[in-house]
């Protein structure tokens, strides 16, 4: 018998929620730092990996009780969902200048 592909690497936790009666819902979650660039104070958290996004997104919740500085957008940027519907938490109208540890 054959030795596998497999032996000797790392096992990556990957977890796996249920949404509703049919879809399943695939995170991968990695731990990062966020820095403050006023006064390089941190916070380490879990970030969700997303490879389909097309930016980086933190709510407006995380950004006010981290003391993040946010500046208002010229133009909002309207974000929809995997199936073309429009977010229910609306539009992106901030923005927050961070630095990110991994």
């Amino acid at each position: 018998m054959g030795t596998s592909n497999l032996e000797g690497t790392k096992k990556k936790k990957i977890e796996i929620r249920k949404v509703d009666e049919e879809k399943l819902l695939r995170e991968v979650m990695v731990k990062i730092g966020l820095e403050r660039i006023d006064i390089q104070k941190g916070v380490t958290v879990e970030a969700l990996l997303d490879s389909g996004a097309t930016g980086l997104v933190m709510s407006s919740e995380f950004v006010r009780k981290q003391g993040f500085k946010s500046k208002k957008i010229d133009r909002p940027i309207y974000v929809r969902n995997v199936d073309s519907s429009f977010n229910k938490k609306g539009l992106i109208e901030y923005t927050v200048e961070v630095n990110i540890y991994y």
